[in-house]
């Protein structure tokens, strides 16, 4: 081969290797003569590959959505507007519910006139968007039942919208580099959350499955009272309600809780809710018109208190001006999952701000408004699985992983000099090369080096030499025949080539099925397989060629044996 050939090939290698060692050991800052040092370099090393929790150390959650809860509420929210669609196009309805059972979700209708089902259905479903359900009559019901494609479509909604959400409490607590995905099969629901350097994620837990749950709502009270009516039992607001010990969908009946928060002071919940309200279904307006809330110091409570200040949106102000320009001297309740945490009295209109009272810490308040602000989980979160490792751990498990690493190195770069001699250092070059690109291609990916990652690197070792072995047996075989060196190195590199494609093609593909079917370890263990074998096929053949071809060009001289 010419030499001018060969210069090529050798600045091609020589460009790649020093841009690979720059992107494994480069500091990440402007870079200081302690930083090139043995102990700086280790460090770098550390911070440049990102490492996964069973090497780091942190926290490892597995949650499930429940999606049936959500599939429920979408009916259960669909109760009123038909009911009101239908009533205000002029038709009696005796009663409008929703049935769950038996894994259906449906929203029934009972109308007065059988004979005006047809128009009732149309009427409905001009004012209420029911797309997704199918509709029905029978006597003088009609039933609009969630379809089974909708009903998947929306569950896997919940699920990314539960993930997306998640994903931005997460940030903002400052856990860095989290594992946040979908775990398991499709229809499990299931999300797996890994919190690196979190060894307490109480407080994480916490913020995640908040469902902080904003609503605006009209507290139902006698006339002119002189303040809102409370019921010091459950069973007794149920009872004034006149509708034999029932609950009817337009009215709920929610516990009264406006101090039961742990203050700043004492660090003790006080008067806890002893008291139950009656309250209008649906809300005047919900969570998904908040626009803002922050944490601010209570005005009378003292520097101690805390209170959470939120604006609304255009669209909610709009509607809760409405409102409460149409209730005055009526009272309002602020609603917090599913708790009436304060009630006011409307003396004028309100527009677009309010505030949450209940004498809470600096901590709870502020953890409270990020959860408003990042919106409501659209259904509750259950957890199925919880580990914590320890840091010492994952040190035990790098150092595990290390030692098995470069006692399997060094054993085969023992066997590779001793079996085939001189051939076998452009072995172990090569191999050196392949280990410096990987870890390349773990930093540039942004990839998780995990334990199984490291069993991937250890493979990897044993396929890069699987690779040298085919192209020297082919080597020898050819100078059994008689053939020359350059020929015999020429025919081993081209006969070998395709052998080792199919092989590195097909172990590819299936560490492809591993990433796409595996959860987190087992993904690990295939991105590093792979990222391994394409490093291979550049160090195993385009490399150790051209160290054959070097070798066969030095000193313009004709070589007439090959130390293999």
């Amino acid at each position: 081969m010419k030499k001018t050939n060969l210069l090529t090939r050798v600045i091609i290698i020589a460009i790649i290797t020093l841009v690979a060692l720059y992107i494994v050991i480069g500091p990440r800052h402007n870079p200081t003569l302690k930083d090139f040092t043995l102990a700086g370099i280790n460090n770098t090393l550390r911070e440049n590959i990102r490492l996964g929790l069973d090497l780091r150390g942190g926290s490892h959650l597995v949650m499930r959505v429940d999606t049936d809860d959500y599939l429920k509420r979408l009916a259960n929210n669909n109760i009123t507007p038909v009911q009101a669609a239908a009533q205000g196009a002029g038709f009696a309805v005796k009663e409008v519910r929703a049935d769950n059972s038996g894994g259906n979700y449906r929203v029934i209708l009972e109308a007065q006139d059988a004979s005006k089902l047809g128009a009732i259905r149309d009427a409905v479903t001009n004012k209420v968007d029911l797309r997704d359900w199918s509709a029905s009559t029978s006597g003088n019901m009609i039933t609009w039942t969630l379809t089974a494609d909708a009903a998947r479509r929306l569950s896997d909604q919940a699920v990314e919208q539960s993930i997306n959400l998640i994903e931005s409490r997460i940030n903002t607590v400052g856990v860095a580099e989290p594992t946040l995905q979908r775990h398991g099969a499709q229809s499990s629901h299931q999300i797996l959350l890994q919190m690196p350097g979190i060894q307490d994620p109480e407080r994480v837990k916490r913020l995640i499955v908040a469902q902080s749950r904003l609503d605006l709502v009209h507290v139902v009270s006698p006339p002119s009272p002189a303040s809102a009516q409370k019921y010091a039992t459950q069973e007794e607001a149920v009872a004034s309600l006149n509708s034999g010990g029932q609950v009817p969908s337009n009215r709920r009946v929610l516990p009264y809780s406006e101090r039961d928060e742990p203050t700043a002071a004492n660090g003790q919940n006080e008067n806890k809710p002893q008291s139950w309200v009656v309250v209008e279904n649906p809300p005047v307006v919900d969570g998904s018109e908040l626009r803002t809330a922050e944490a601010v110091t209570g005005r009378a409570g003292g520097s101690g208190d805390y209170q959470i200040a939120f604006t609304l949106k255009p669209s909610g102000a709009e509607k809760f001006g409405r409102w409460t320009a149409a209730n005055v001297n009526q009272y309002m309740g602020v609603v917090l999952n599913d708790e009436v945490k304060s009630i006011a009295f409307i003396k004028s209109q309100i527009t677009d701000s309010g505030e949450i009272s209940g004498k809470f810490t600096e901590q709870s308040a502020k953890d409270l408004a990020l959860t408003l602000r990042s919106g409501a989980l659209p259904a509750k979160l259950e957890y199925l699985e919880e580990r914590t490792v320890g840091p010492s751990l994952g040190a035990d498990s790098i150092r595990s992983g290390v030692t098995a690493s470069l006692a399997g190195l060094a054993l085969v770069v023992g066997f590779m000099l001793f079996y085939y001699r001189g051939s076998g250092v452009n072995a172990v070059l090569a191999l050196l090369l392949n280990m410096i690109l990987t870890m390349a291609a773990l930093i540039v990916f942004d990839a998780t080096l995990t334990l199984p990652g490291i069993a991937g690197l250890i493979l990897t070792i044993g396929m890069a030499v699987d690779s040298n072995v085919l192209i020297f047996e082919r080597i020898r075989e050819e100078l059994r025949t008689g053939k020359t060196v350059p020929s015999a190195v020429d025919q081993g590199f081209g006969r070998a080539f395709v052998t080792i494609i199919d092989t590195h093609v097909t172990t590819i593909i299936s560490s492809l099925f591993l990433f796409i079917f595996g959860t987190g370890p087992i993904r690990g263990f295939a991105v590093t397989l792979v990222l391994g074998l394409i490093a291979n096929l550049f160090s195993a053949v385009y490399v150790s060629r051209t160290i054959f071809i070097w070798l066969l060009n030095r000193k313009n001289r004709r070589v007439e044996s090959l130390s293999i």
